[in-house]
């Protein structure tokens, strides 16, 4: 099955959630980004994946999911797992 976005979970003021929202701006890949702070069940999908934690940012396309993952390594799972969402 294809993934049909990029879903960056983030919290202000977050340092590695600013690191990765400029990696992201720079290749051009779209994103939604939800703010764990202002959607708990944002939050909920978060400790889900990170063991209970609400660590940031988190990211999932499809199946794929990582916590607090660089820029290139969302750019390689968009590659694997969604192609169509690579910026043309």
């Amino acid at each position: 099955m294809s993934a049909e976005q990029v879903t960056v979970y983030s919290r202000p003021g977050c340092p590695f959630c600013m690191a990765l929202r400029s990696g992201l701006k720079r290749s051009g890949l779209a994103y939604d980004e939800v703010d764990i702070w202002q959607d708990p069940e944002a939050a909920s999908v978060v400790r889900s994946i990170a063991d209970g934690n609400e660590t940031v940012p988190t990211v999932v396309i499809g199946d794929w999911k990582a916590v607090n993952p660089s820029a290139r390594e969302v750019i390689a799972a968009v590659t694997e797992h969604a192609p169509h969402l690579l910026p043309a």
